[in-house]
């Protein structure tokens, strides 16, 4: 997937000489924590977060009785030349981006100008979707040796029981390095007789560890 198809469109955004007071308005009409600054040819030199007002403005107004931080221009106060990502992009990479960088949100630029924007809450409601976690399901975690063929061999027996496989991810063990966790999330809410198939297959269901399904 790529983030073209999750972005917000409809982007908000400010300009340079435009000040924090402008920022704050904007944000709390719209109800958005994230404002891309940009220039006359609508491209992205700066970017507010909600969490930046809140570090520079007065806990009240008797603080601040000349008002001179609402005046500040978004310049002074922007965060320049930030990451910027493009809509062919694929959801993985942009994901990657802002938990390295630890950031939350990426302005998205078409043809040197801003087409859209993405955050991390963005991101997290499409792998919810992606995985299926949103719908009446199970999710079942099986360890197993990491070698060529095995995956099919687990799909095989959710086949057997007719069972709709929303998502698979899979993930190294963290204390068999030679293992692998695949976890599959399947639209059936009572999952036993799978998991007592997977166990006679001599698979290792670790969740879940079902009373009365063979658990360890």
């Amino acid at each position: 997937m790529i983030i073209e198809e999750i972005m917000n469109k409809d982007v908000h955004s400010l300009a340079p000489s435009d000040t924090v007071k402008d920022a704050i308005k904007i944000m709390r009409e719209k109800k958005i924590r994230h404002l891309p600054i940009v220039d006359e040819r609508e491209k992205v030199v700066g970017i507010i977060t909600a969490h930046d007002l809140k570090n520079i403005l007065p806990s009240s107004v008797k603080e601040d009785s000349n008002f001179t931080t609402y005046e500040t221009t978004l310049e002074k106060i922007m965060v320049k030349n930030p990451l910027i990502g493009h809509p062919l992009d694929f959801i993985e990479e942009v994901a990657l981006t802002l938990y390295e960088s630890k950031i939350s949100c990426l302005p998205i630029v078409s043809g040197g100008k801003l087409v859209g924007i993405v955050t991390t809450t963005d991101l997290l409601y499409t792998y919810i979707e992606l995985t299926g976690a949103n719908r009446p399901s199970s999710k079942i975690d099986i360890r197993v040796k990491d070698k060529p063929g095995i995956l099919s061999d687990i799909t095989e027996i959710f086949k057997k029981h007719h069972a709709n496989v929303l998502s698979v991810l899979v993930y190294p063990s963290s204390h068999h390095t030679e293992n692998k966790i695949i976890s599959v999330r399947v639209q059936i809410i009572n999952p036993l007789s799978i998991i007592e198939d997977l166990r006679k297959e001599g698979f290792d269901v670790l969740w879940p560890n079902l009373p009365g399904a063979g658990g360890l």
